[in-house]
């Protein structure tokens, strides 16, 4: 008896146009991100093709994926390949046409707020989600991120460039690898400015899908740089629930504003504590940084609670996001940085008018 459900590609092309990328807001097919597309009798293969690896909607568009190519006539079982495929977010970086895709900053109006924390561990997951990232930082007179990496020299430098150091499947750079731990910086906003340049041009980064930047507290010198150097693709405000804090990372916000940065949204750092019997302590405060995001027009992207073992693992090199990553503090950072990820690649499509995704090397 011949089998009248012979299934063709595009049955298996017009069932995958229904399924809706959920960030994106337009189908996969649309999208271009369904490739290499195979069909064995009843068995249907594909490959799904993200915007980034670290999608935190992609069991759920496998699964729909999978729901409506197996309800085709004639498709009993089906195959699929979760693959990434980061676009950029269509900006030139400056004079200095680096291959870097997409570009982060971490800013706080003060310190001692989380800040490093931050740019270190959404760089670490990020990484371990299988995408290419760098860390700079551009933290130039309170430079912690060597520390919190565990790396304490660079490598021998190439022939024309400074090669990063590693780790954690980060490439990193910092002006810490360079000078004493107890040397300090006395620099004035031109030597301060160069340096940062430096870290961009003198450095041999390869091909970057992001690269994460730890600035310093406040809105000085090395933001504007930073800016003028290399245009961003957006930023990230972290901040602490009490007021104080609210106030400077505010100032933070309205930096970015004001060099046309676009605002992926606010963090809120230790948020609570909780205690043995179950119980949160607000020892902060409550509720700050969800006001400052709501206040700002601006989204809010977490709140992280307290737990000493982040500052255990800052100060043996080894991020709480690799050293404990079922921790409800790593849990809670590897959440914003999936977020962050899903607000830049919704950033790069917007800013390139949803052109359909292209395979690159």
């Amino acid at each position: 008896m011949v089998n009248v459900n012979i299934v063709s590609e595009q049955a298996v092309m017009d069932a995958l146009s229904k399924v809706q990328e959920p960030e994106l807001h337009n189908d996969l097919v649309s999208l271009n991100m369904i490739r290499d597309v195979s069909i064995d009798g009843e068995e249907v293969g594909f490959t799904v093709v993200l915007t980034t690896p670290a999608c935190p909607l992609r069991s759920q568009i496998e699964r729909e994926a999978r729901e409506a190519v197996v309800s085709i006539p004639g498709v009993k079982t089906v195959a699929i390949k979760m693959d990434a495929n980061v676009p950029s977010d269509g900006r030139q970086r400056g004079l200095l046409e680096l291959p870097i895709r997409n570009a982060i900053a971490v800013a706080s109006g003060k310190g001692g707020v989380g800040k490093s924390t931050l740019a270190v561990n959404l760089a670490v997951v990020l990484a371990k989600s299988g995408a290419r990232v760098g860390l700079l930082d551009a933290d130039i007179y309170g430079p912690n991120i060597p520390t919190m990496m565990g790396v304490d020299h660079l490598p021998p430098a190439g022939e024309d460039k400074l090669k990063p150091a590693e780790a954690h499947g980060v490439k990193l750079m910092s002006i810490g690898f360079m000078v004493k731990a107890d040397q300090p910086l006395i620099w004035r906003g031109p030597m301060l400015h160069s340096a940062i340049r430096q870290f961009l041009s003198d450095v041999d980064w390869g091909e970057l899908d992001y690269l994460i930047v730890d600035l310093p507290p406040g809105t000085g010198d090395a933001g504007l740089s930073l800016a003028q150097s290399m245009p961003l693709s957006g930023g990230v405000i972290i901040t602490l629930p009490q007021q104080v804090s609210l106030d400077d990372a505010r100032r933070g916000l309205e930096m970015f504003r004001q060099m046309n940065v676009p605002i992926f949204g606010v963090v809120e750092n230790m948020s609570y504590l909780e205690l043995p019997d179950g119980t949160r302590m607000d020892i902060f405060g409550e509720g700050g940084g969800e006001r400052l995001a709501q206040e700002s027009g601006v989204p809010f992207i977490g709140a992280i609670p307290m737990d000493p073992a982040v500052r255990v693992s800052g100060d043996q090199g080894v991020p709480i996001t690799v050293s404990d990553p079922d921790s409800p503090v790593a849990q809670a950072l590897n959440a914003i940085a999936m977020d962050v990820a899903a607000k830049v690649s919704v950033a790069a499509m917007q800013n390139n008018d949803f052109v359909p995704i292209t395979m690159v090397g």
